[in-house]
């Protein structure tokens, strides 16, 4: 899949809009507890800066619904940025009211303007199309490189790119790149490919998984996704997750699995506790006898060790969804053994955004690994086999 490339563009002396993924996480006091989504951004930046362009980036962060919430300002954002990128960054009190029309107006070259968080917008969500005008009449091109939210049809994402023939838009460095590289793995991966999928449900990567069976040689599942599978083959999972309704599905999969001849793991011994809490009281147990009213809350030594020696021999692996409760230091091991494992091994290692890049950041993993995605909810989607909204426009269709 070929993008729309923003080198192609006659950027001189011109004002771009930029769509980025500026959502980061932030610490109880306000503070950006990992920039990379705003570091990612830094090269696309650069690149129009060094055209003379004027740059206008907008972002959402978190979910103010629609209103103006202090506490989702993207004043820490503009704070970083204009850290990393060395030059004043103006932020606007609003999105596209006075201050930002106006800013917008007298931006000159070179310089840089924030918008302030597009969700503060109802309109941003539902892909209004006076939003996504409004956006639009700020620049006379568009540039999306904010791959984390290229699945949803928002005025930002999807919207904005109806105001902009092919001459005037394009795929920044970032969004490129994350296309690219899923479309190489999942056309054509060096084998054995294995897969680790984890994560609380399996309802958000029932898609994936049926799409992902016919190209991998080996699937590893962990995380509360699993007790639907041990459920579904007749194990006493206890009090732990379980989405009955998906039983059928997860036979399916199973089904599936062994019908394409791909081996499917599941975790023979987990970490139970008797409350979901820091301070619970916890056991190992066999995957097949989980007590009564306790829960599974990350995969046990058995397990890790039975998923190493699956890993071994592989590749590629790609890597969605925690193992445990990884948030809890206690639930955590799991996670982390398999991470240290991945990140020492010599295969191609992807990891699929959202969680997963939380976690092996904060094991401080994250340099050892081949490719990190920005988006979890975006790769997912991808690797479902679909289009993304924020994407289809950009594609250059000979």
């Amino acid at each position: 899949m070929e993008l729309l490339n923003i080198k192609n563009l006659d950027l001189a002396g011109k004002k771009v809009f930029m769509r980025c993924d500026f959502n980061v996480p932030m610490d109880e006091f306000g503070n950006i507890s990992d920039d990379r989504r705003i570091r990612s951004a830094i090269a696309t930046i650069n690149y129009c800066l060094d055209q003379d362009c004027a740059v206008i980036l907008a972002s959402h962060l978190g979910r103010p619904k629609g209103v103006v919430d202090e506490k989702y300002s993207l004043a820490p954002v503009a704070r970083r940025l204009h850290q990393l990128l060395k030059r004043e960054v103006v932020l606007t009190s609003d999105v596209v009211g006075e201050d930002a029309i106006n800013k917008a107006n007298t931006l000159k070259e070179r310089e840089v303007l924030l918008l302030e968080n597009l969700r503060y917008e109802a309109g941003e969500t539902k892909n209004d199309v006076e939003l996504s005008k409004k956006l639009a009449s700020m620049a006379e091109f568009f540039i999306n490189d904010a791959f984390g939210v290229s699945h949803r049809a928002h005025s930002s994402v999807e919207g904005i790119t109806h105001f902009f023939d092919n001459e005037h838009k394009a795929a920044g460095f970032l969004l490129q790149r994350e296309i690219q590289f899923f479309g190489k793995l999942i056309k054509s991966p060096v084998r054995p490919f294995a897969a680790i999928v984890g994560g609380s449900k399996v309802s958000g990567k029932l898609e994936a998984l049926i799409n992902l069976l016919p190209k991998v040689d080996k699937i590893l599942i962990g995380g509360g996704m699993a007790f639907t599978f041990l459920k579904q083959m007749g194990y006493d999972i206890g009090a732990s997750l379980v989405e009955d309704d998906l039983l059928e599905d997860a036979q399916h999969v199973m089904d599936e699995a062994k019908k394409l001849g791909v081996k499917f793991y599941l975790p023979i011994d987990v970490i139970a506790a008797d409350k979901f809490a820091e301070d619970a009281v916890s056991k190992i147990v066999t995957a097949q006898e989980i007590p009564d009213g306790w829960m599974g809350l990350d995969i046990g030594p058995a397990t890790v060790r039975l998923y190493r020696e699956a890993l071994n021999d592989v590749q590629t692996v790609l890597w969605n969804g925690p193992m445990g409760v990884y948030e809890m230091d206690k639930f955590a091991r799991g996670s982390n053994k398999i991470a240290h494992f991945v990140a020492d091994s010599y295969a191609t290692t992807v990891v699929g955004g959202g969680d997963t890049a939380d976690l092996v950041q904060r094991i401080g993993v994250d340099e050892e690994m081949t490719f990190i995605s920005t988006g979890g909810g975006a790769s997912l989607e991808l690797l479902e086999g679909k289009v993304l909204p924020g994407v289809e426009s950009l594609i250059v269709h000979h």
